[in-house]
C-alpha cells in the first residue's frame, strides 16, 4: 500500500511539473500587449494557439489524478477553497473561447478584446494556480471530520473557513510563489518564441532581452521563496503517528531525500543555463529545452518534498490533527492497484504528444503562415 501511495505521488508531482512547464503558454499570453505592431501580436497568439490544449488538458488531469489516487485532498481543496478555483477556472474558460472567436469574422468583441481575455487567463492562471500549490508547503484554514459523513444534515467531511480559499491569496507566501511561477513562465514564454518564430532579427532581439528582464526577476523570486520554503515550520507524523508542527521541516525532507535534493540542483543549473546562454549567444535558440527540463526536473523535487519523509502535504494551521498526507488521504488500496495498470499506457500517451509537438514546430512560425483561414 505505502508502495502504491508512493508511486502515485510521483506521478502526481510529475504531472504538476509538466503543467507548470506548460504555462509558458500563459506567460506568452502576458506579453501580448508588448507586441510592436498587429503581426507581431498575431504571430504570438499563432505560436501560443499551437499548444494552448495541452496545458488545459495537463490541467484536467492533474486534477483528474488527485481525485481518483488521494480524493480526500480533492474533496477538501477543491470542494473547500472553490473561490480559489472558480477563479482559475473562470480565467481557462476565457482563454477557451478567445483562440476560438478571436479572429473570426464578425465576431462581437472585437480582436483586442480577445487579446485583454488572454492576457486575464496568463496573469490570473499562473498566479492563482501558484497560491493553490502555495497551500501543500504553507497550509490553510480547515478541518476535516469524517463523523460527519453519517449525519444527515450536514454529511461534509471538510469544512474550510468563511472566506473558501479566497484568503489563500491574500497569504504572502503563496503570492511569493504565484508570481515566481509568472516570471517562470514569461521567461519560458520568451525562449520558447526564439525557439519557434522567425520574425526578424529585431524580433529575436526585443525576445532575447525579455528573457533577460524576465529571467533576472525569476531568479530572485525563485531564491527568495526558497530560502522561506527552508526556514518554514512545516508539519509531520512523529513516531507515535501523530500530525504535528516540525521546525525546518522541507530544509530536513531535503537533507534526507538526497535523491531529491540532487535532481532539484540539477534543475536549478539547467533552468540557469538556458537563460544565461540564451542571454549571451546571440543566435541561440535552444534555451527553451535546457530551462524546460530543468523546470520539469526542480518542481518535480518540490512537489516530492511536500508529501514524502512523513510530511502533510495540505497541513491544517487551525487543527493540525485533520493535515492530509500521502497516507490519510489516499484511495483504497484496490482502487490504487487497478489505476496502476491503466498508468503503464502513460509512456504511449507521452510519445504521441512528443510526435505531434515535433511535427508541429518543424519549422518556425512566418508571419505569411498567419494570414489564412484557419489562424488564430
Amino acid at each position: 500500500m505505502e508502495a502504491l501511495q508512493i508511486y502515485w505521488w510521483a506521478l502526481i508531482a510529475l504531472l504538476g511539473a509538466l503543467l507548470v512547464f506548460l504555462l509558458f503558454v500563459q506567460g506568452g499570453q502576458t506579453m501580448i500587449a508588448c507586441a510592436r505592431n498587429e503581426d507581431s501580436r498575431n504571430l504570438i497568439v499563432n505560436v501560443l494557439g499551437r499548444k494552448w490544449e495541452l496545458t488545459f488538458t495537463t490541467l484536467v488531469v492533474f486534477g483528474g489524478a488527485f481525485f481518483a489516487s488521494f480524493p480526500l485532498y480533492y474533496s477538501t481543496c477543491f470542494g473547500g477553497a472553490y473561490w480559489l478555483w472558480v477563479l482559475i477556472l473562470i480565467s481557462f474558460v476565457l482563454q477557451a473561447f478567445s483562440y476560438e472567436f478571436r479572429r473570426k469574422p464578425g465576431n462581437l468583441l472585437g480582436e483586442r478584446t480577445y487579446d485583454v481575455f488572454l492576457m486575464i487567463n496568463g496573469v490570473v492562471g499562473c498566479v492563482l494556480l501558484g497560491v493553490a500549490v502555495g497551500m501543500l508547503f504553507f497550509g490553510a484554514d480547515f478541518t476535516i471530520n469524517k463523523g460527519n459523513l453519517v449525519v444527515g444534515s450536514s454529511p461534509v467531511i471538510s469544512v474550510w473557513n468563511g472566506s473558501h480559499g479566497l484568503e489563500a491569496i491574500a497569504s504572502w507566501k503563496n503570492l511569493l510563489l504565484g508570481f515566481t511561477v509568472l516570471f517562470l513562465a514569461r521567461t519560458l514564454a520568451a525562449l520558447y518564441f526564439l525557439n519557434s518564430i522567425n520574425d526578424g532579427t529585431e524580433f529575436a532581439a526585443r525576445t532575447r532581452r525579455s528573457v533577460i528582464v524576465n529571467g533576472a526577476i525569476f531568479v530572485v523570486l525563485f531564491l527568495t521563496f526558497t530560502g522561506v520554503l527552508l526556514t518554514t515550520t512545516g508539519y509531520g507524523v512523529n513516531a507515535a503517528g501523530v500530525i504535528e508542527a516540525v521546525p525546518f521541516k522541507y530544509a530536513d525532507n531535503l537533507l534526507n531525500l538526497w535523491w531529491l535534493a540532487a535532481l532539484m540542483g540539477l534543475g536549478v543549473v539547467m533552468v540557469l543555463w538556458g537563460i544565461v546562454k540564451t542571454a549571451l549567444k546571440d543566435g541561440y535558440r535552444q534555451g527553451i529545452w535546457w530551462t524546460g527540463v530543468g523546470t520539469v526536473f526542480t518542481v518535480f523535487a518540490l512537489l516530492c518534498l511536500a508529501g514524502y519523509n512523513g510530511t502533510a502535504y495540505l497541513a491544517s494551521v487551525t487543527d493540525p490533527a485533520s493535515s492530509l498526507t500521502i497516507a490519510n488521504s489516499s484511495s483504497s488500496y484496490f482502487t490504487l492497484k487497478v489505476m496502476t495498470w491503466v498508468s503503464a499506457f502513460i509512456p504511449v500517451v507521452v510519445i504521441y504528444i512528443g510526435y505531434v509537438w515535433y511535427k508541429m514546430n518543424a519549422t518556425p512560425i512566418t508571419t505569411e503562415e498567419i494570414n489564412n483561414d484557419h489562424a488564430y
